[in-house]
């Protein structure tokens, strides 16, 4: 098969695939989200970035293919931060997400906790999202420390406080049998992941709303700054981050309750844990992409829907903004 035909024409600092549908920005996600790039080396990143910068400026070496730009542009967006060029740290990156991710899931769907093992595991999750969240946000404006910490704190305590809440209320829950007890528990941490989740992006990224981000037209230069921009973002992306812990903390619960029946769990309760790893992994590993492809990283958005001062600063009608993941 011709190679025309597996691959597009490059594009530098776009996607591989049609970002107008939901199946072109799954197929992306998928790209950005894969977990090999975890292990790319230092100097073949190098080399990925020296590659694109040669076809930037036109010298690119002869026999270079299609397909080695394409892979050069999937592990440089994969590892740098688009806003700021520096390397987002291993666990933090969309690609670690479900790897470092999943023993936390883990953790959080355990039956029988107490109120300690609830504070650990929901304080162990908001860290890990707030620093994912900090990692790929919209950089084009810088954020200080201090709103990091804010957004954390905040995560950390809606977290826990709806989820000791919620356990307490059915503790209290008299007309519960235990095993009804044990299985609506194992559904607690959904609302506390969610609430906390949206918060969490809400109080890291609020910066954003009273200063704006960038805004860019079709030849990718900055307009202006955007609040009504930073407005569509923050929405799209705390809707991201309701929608991925629905198939994460929801389907577990209810596929262990059938599997926990099998005489084979029964017999071995052992097995127990790794089969319950591998189901939250797999939910995950579903969930994530899905998630971020609702809308695309690179959003659009018509000039109209903006302010005035940047509908006068441009002929374009369409400009575009960094949603961050």
């Amino acid at each position: 098969m011709p190679e025309s035909t597996v691959c597009p024409p490059f594009r530098l600092g776009e996607s591989r695939f049609d970002q107008g549908s939901f199946s072109g920005r799954l197929r992306h996600f998928l790209n950005v989200i894969d977990p090999r790039t975890l292990f790319v080396s230092e100097k073949h990143l190098n080399e990925c970035m020296k590659l694109l910068d040669q076809f930037k400026n036109g010298t690119l070496p002869p026999g270079v293919t299609t397909v080695q730009l394409w892979e050069a542009q999937k592990i440089k967006q994969a590892i740098i931060h688009p806003d700021t060029g520096e390397k987002i740290p291993m666990p933090f990156r969309m690609s670690g997400f479900v790897p470092f991710g999943t023993p936390v899931v883990v953790g959080l769907l355990l039956p029988n906790q107490t109120f300690a093992s609830t504070i650990f595991w929901q304080w162990l999750n908001q860290s890990h999202n707030a620093c994912v969240n900090y990692c790929n946000r919209n950089a084009t404006k810088p954020t200080p420390m201090s709103t990091f910490f804010q957004g954390y704190f905040g995560a950390v305590s809606s977290a826990v406080t709806i989820a000791v809440g919620l356990n307490i209320l059915i503790k209290k829950a008299e007309h519960f049998s235990p095993a009804t007890r044990i299985l609506v528990q194992r559904f607690i941490p959904f609302p506390a992941v969610a609430s906390a989740n949206v918060c969490n992006v809400l109080l890291m990224r609020h910066t954003e709303l009273s200063e704006g981000i960038s805004v860019l037209d079709d030849k990718g230069n900055v307009v202006g700054t955007s609040k009504l921009a930073a407005r569509h973002a923050l929405m799209e992306t705390s809707l991201t981050r309701v929608v991925l812990p629905m198939p994460v903390l929801l389907l577990p619960p209810l596929v262990m309750a059938i599997l926990e029946r099998l005489p084979s769990l029964q017999k071995h309760p052992r097995l127990a844990l790794p089969v319950h790893s591998m189901v939250c992994l797999s939910a995950f590993g579903l969930a994530l992409p899905v998630a971020i492809s609702l809308f695309p990283q690179n959003s659009q958005i018509h000039v109209s829907e903006l302010e005035p001062e940047i509908s006068a600063a441009t002929e374009c009608k369409i400009l575009t903004y960094n949603k961050g993941l």
